[in-house]
């Protein structure tokens, strides 16, 4: 739901659209002297605006370029800048370390991949649980919930893919840094991809757990009707049929299911801690 706020709206990159503003008073410095230019409003008699021209001072500058640079888009290419030379990293007195021994657990990203209806999300919410009941902080990842946010701009051409699988890394690894288990659910399909988000973390600290359910038990399943679409053509580049799905070569943990008889959640979500445990993941 969208709010709308009625009266005077401040000008950036142009006059307003209808009279609602009302005329815009007179500012006590030159308007020219701060790049605007004062022009008559088209749509109400006597009203006069101010419209921003180029920077007198500064003609390498316009804001007509300032507004491109805030759009999405540009964001995230200043956002993937690589070997930035203007920011130094601040370090913090209250390290890693100490903030695993005030939890009592070690930081780490449980990174769960498989085909759409593997079960990824199901074995995530099931893995939080039996860590919580064992007084374990944990936050889960879930790809389609991060789409709602963070990766709303994204799609799922291949490209943006990359950009979603590497933003959610770098949340997660902000996670395991604060000592929190981070439980990292999505599709992200390309090997390549998964790799990059390993080399973010120390050794040992990205744990890459495969759903190993063949394309035909998910098809069957398909908890949200999408193999359905993307038969029918509706949604195109869809993973596991018209797009390629690779499955890790050096996973640590690996879920299978090939019969019709399915494990049950909490099983394979005890796998999964028990690994955490003999690594010592479960204390500081």
């Amino acid at each position: 739901m969208s709010a709308v706020v009625k009266g005077p709206r401040p000008l950036i990159c142009g006059p307003p659209r209808g009279a609602e503003s009302g005329p815009l008073a007179v500012p006590s410095l030159s308007a020219a002297k701060l790049g605007f230019l004062r022009v008559k409003g088209s749509d109400a008699i006597g009203s006069t605006f101010l419209r921003p021209i180029k920077a007198m001072e500064d003609s390498s500058v316009s804001l007509r370029n300032d507004c491109a640079a805030i759009s999405g888009r540009n964001l995230r290419q200043m956002s993937t800048m690589e070997n930035p030379t203007n920011i130094v990293w601040h370090k913090s007195p209250v390290g890693k370390l100490d903030r695993q021994h005030l939890l009592q657990q070690k930081g780490c990203v449980i990174w769960i991949t498989g085909l759409s209806g593997s079960g990824k999300s199901t074995v995530a919410c099931a893995l939080s649980q039996g860590l919580h009941m064992r007084g374990k902080l944990t936050y889960i990842l879930d790809g389609d919930n991060v789409r709602h946010g963070l990766n709303r701009d994204l799609s799922f051409k291949a490209e943006d893919r990359a950009e979603n699988i590497r933003r959610i890394a770098e949340v997660a690894k902000l996670f395991a840094d604060a000592g929190i288990i981070c439980i990292a659910s999505l599709i992200s399909p390309y090997r390549k991809d998964r790799d990059v988000c390993r080399a973010l973390f120390p050794e040992g600290d990205f744990i890459e757990v495969f759903m190993d359910v063949p394309l035909h038990v998910c098809e069957n399943r398909d908890p949200k009707g999408l193999y359905k679409l993307a038969r029918a053509g509706k949604i195109k580049g869809f993973t596991g049929v018209d797009d390629p799905y690779e499955p890790p070569l050096n996973c640590e943990i690996v879920l299978q299911q090939k019969g019709r008889d399915s494990v049950p959640p909490g099983e394979m979500a005890e796998t999964v801690i028990s690994y955490l445990e003999e690594k010592g993941y479960l204390q500081a």
